[in-house]
């Protein structure tokens, strides 16, 4: 078997396991968590430990889409991190990716469609590179970025679904969970890990049992958990 990069699951989520403040894609905990009272005091150290978090770093084009990264004006500080981005639909714009390009020293775009936006803009920045698959296997794509980048280790912070492709095809390696103080509740809003649920108890084996490492009581009732994988 290929090598490839030992993975971190790092999200922020609220103790009901929600990562979005609702169900629609205008409601974003990034967005929202800070407007929120007893919430937005401590939310400052999640992203002082995302700043802590690895050199190559996980996420999609419809989380990218919801942070606005489409419809900025100013470009964030240039940042030493590597963004792979999977994104096929497209939810990333031609906007998107030039403010992606900006912010980060390379931007590898993972997609399945051949007529994604990026390729009109690959000769554009010299930090972009597109890796195209006709199927998305997340085990494939890990081992071809371990191997063209030397990526030893990538923390991922997609959404719930992708989330739970990488825990059915046992790609977690690690967990770090920065918990706030807030309830959020609905059954249709995006928890941690969503995806497909097992449906017998021939299935038990898809779930993945953790060591703790680390417990950290935060300032402003915050709470940072580390595990292991089993």
């Amino acid at each position: 078997m290929r090598k490839r990069p030992i993975t971190t699951l790092f999200m922020l989520q609220s103790l009901d396991g929600k990562i979005s403040s609702g169900n629609n894609d205008t409601l974003d905990a990034d967005q929202d968590f800070c407007k929120i009272d007893g919430v937005k005091e401590g939310l400052h150290q999640y992203y002082e430990i995302e700043q802590t978090t690895d050199f190559y770093s996980l996420n999609t084009g419809r989380v990218m889409a919801k942070i606005g990264v489409n419809d900025k004006k100013e470009y964030h500080e240039k940042v030493d991190i590597r963004f792979i981005i999977i994104d096929n639909r497209p939810h990333l714009n031609e906007n998107g990716i030039d403010y992606l390009c900006h912010w980060v020293e390379k931007l590898i775009l993972v997609t399945t469609n051949k007529n994604h936006i990026a390729n009109t803009l690959k000769d554009k920045y010299d930090n972009l590179d597109i890796i195209y698959y006709d199927k998305l296997d997340l085990r494939v794509m890990l081992e071809d970025i371990y191997e063209k980048y030397d990526a030893q280790r990538v923390t991922i912070q997609s959404g719930g679904n992708l989330n739970g492709l990488f825990l059915r095809n046992n790609l977690f390696d690690y967990v770090n969970i920065v918990i706030a103080p807030l309830l959020v509740g609905g059954k249709d809003v995006s928890t941690l890990i969503d995806g497909e649920a097992i449906s017998s108890p021939e299935q038990l084996n898809k779930l993945k049992a953790l060591e703790l490492i680390e417990c950290n009581k935060l300032e402003n009732s915050y709470i940072q958990l580390k595990y292991k994988v089993i």
